[in-house]
């Protein structure tokens, strides 16, 4: 692997990337392949911690509109990411990789609990960390908890792994044959134009942060590698262009 552009990286992974084709629960061709690219940038000197979604699992939103209490519902999708972070924390071992999996919920018996000192010496020991539970507050989403977390542990990145799209478009493509992708966006353009990359509290903490933001597709094996190395796949979303 050439030399990385990014030295500490966060790594955003949807809980629908780890479903894979099916759409629900965990598929373990998926979970193997992201072992593998993690690996691959462990190996080149990256520090990579990972915000795992739950979404192939639970919902917060979609069970608040089903009548149960939002944050009741944004509690039982923290524990979804909880599962998430440990099937992954399973592929990576099985490749090699050490693991430590920090959650912002305490459950000792399974998971470390989350201390930014910590983790940072962890990524400083070469080990992968999964960050799970989200922010451990119901309202934020786990692409809230992910620029959180950049912030706290001062990653140069922010790496989201997208399923079936390759980047931020003007459209949803699968519907909009006329929609555009992007090269490069500022995060106020995603604010402004309300385009689905992240919430806007999430955005907002990039911006504030100066964190850059990549946008690609999971589905191409080797996409994380050339991420890292500042190839241009996706969309860079960045405070200033």
């Amino acid at each position: 692997m050439e030399q990385p552009k990014y030295k500490r990286v966060i790594l955003k992974l949807s809980g629908e990337a780890l479903a894979g084709e099916v759409g629900f629960g965990l598929e373990g061709d998926v979970l193997n392949s992201m072992a593998v690219q993690v690996k691959e940038l462990v190996e080149a000197g990256v520090e990579v911690a990972i915000v795992v979604g739950g979404g192939n699992i639970w919902r917060g939103v979609t069970g608040a509109k089903r009548g149960i209490d939002r944050a009741t519902a944004d509690y039982m999708g923290m524990l979804a990411t909880a599962i998430n972070a440990l099937a992954l924390q399973d592929a990576m071992e099985a490749e090699g990789l050490e693991t430590r999996v920090m959650t912002a919920i305490e459950m000792r018996e399974v998971a470390e609990p989350y201390i930014k000192r910590k983790a940072i010496r962890h990524l400083e020991k070469g080990r992968v960390v999964i960050f799970g539970a989200g922010t451990g507050n119901p309202y934020f989403s786990t692409d809230t908890a992910a620029a959180l977390r950049a912030a706290e542990i001062n990653a140069d990145a922010i790496l989201m792994a997208k399923n079936n799209v390759d980047g931020v478009y003007s459209a949803d493509p699968r519907i909009d044959k006329t929609a555009v992708k992007y090269d490069t966006l500022t995060y106020l353009d995603v604010i402004q134009q309300g385009l689905q990359v992240m919430d806007s509290t999430a955005s907002t903490l990039c911006m504030d942060n100066d964190i850059p933001l990549i946008v690609f597709s999971i589905s191409e094996e080797g996409n994380i590698r050339r991420a890292v190395q500042g190839e241009k796949i996706g969309t860079i979303v960045r405070r200033s262009i």
